[in-house]
């Protein structure tokens, strides 16, 4: 596992740093293999990295036809919902970028939370060509973090967080009083990349926990990230990265981070 920290100054770079980082790696995995493997992220930080997506020049940086779209994890609510995972990236990206239908994945979240985890599975599994128990491996996964450190819809204490099996889950989250769609540790562990954009003072503890604290994914998921196989990418802005002990750079400039697991 490579993990690499990038510090903008501000909110506004370190979404061109998401993008920049973005193209590279889809247009690599593209000029490789001939397509390639997205899986968005959900919440209110993606929406500006979507819009800057959408404009000149990233518009034309990829070949977006190419691209398997994903999600990471869906809410229980209908696509056309303000909450909807999907209809922010409908309303964002495919206005502008209007990739295939045919390669755009959503979850089905007008079925039963757990018949729908099944479903998507299967799709993954029938896109990807890998039965069980083969991991398929995105070449791309995009998360964000909360303030309590959960990644994806994997929040503290949920017993999502213990799957070793299954790809995608509904994962029952008592504090929000939900049940929320999730990709699996297994799952995220097994990415070729992993870009983890996180923004605001009010993030910064949970950053400084993620990359420098004691090692318990219970407690804050987003340690799983240690355990990745790929490389991840953490692209802060300055007031994420406010409380963090070391230096890791400015405007971008990067460095790998300890690796206390």
């Amino acid at each position: 596992m490579t993990c690499r920290v990038q510090v903008s100054e501000t909110t506004e770079e370190a979404v061109r740093q998401a993008a920049d980082a973005i193209v590279r790696i889809l247009r690599d995995a593209i000029e490789e293999r001939g397509w390639t493997s997205l899986a968005l992220a959900g919440g209110r930080t993606p929406r500006p990295l979507y819009l800057q997506l959408a404009q000149p020049p990233y518009r034309t940086a990829v070949q977006w036809e190419r691209v398997e779209w994903f999600w990471s994890d869906e809410r229980p609510v209908p696509p056309d919902h303000p909450d909807s995972n999907y209809r922010l990236a409908a309303e964002t990206l495919f206005a502008e970028l209007a990739p295939p239908a045919s390669r755009i994945h959503r979850i089905l979240t007008e079925l039963d939370p757990r018949e729908a985890a099944c479903r998507y599975e299967a799709t993954i599994r029938s896109v990807f060509r890998v039965g069980p128990p083969a991991i398929p491996r995105f070449d791309l996964i995009l998360l964000g973090m909360g303030a309590d450190g959960h990644i994806a819809s994997l929040f503290p204490g949920t017993a999502a967080l213990e799957e070793q099996d299954r790809l995608v889950v509904a994962n029952e989250v008592p504090q929000l009083q939900t049940t929320r769609l999730t990709f699996t540790p297994p799952l995220l562990r097994a990415a070729r990349a992993i870009l983890v954009l996180v923004t605001g003072e009010e993030k910064a503890p949970a950053v400084r926990d993620a990359l420098e604290g004691p090692l318990d994914p219970q407690r804050l998921p987003a340690h799983l990230l240690r355990q990745a196989e790929g490389q991840v990418l953490w692209i802060l802005d300055r007031a994420a990265a406010s409380q963090l002990a070391g230096h890791y750079g400015r405007r971008g400039s990067s460095q790998p981070s300890a690796d206390r697991g």
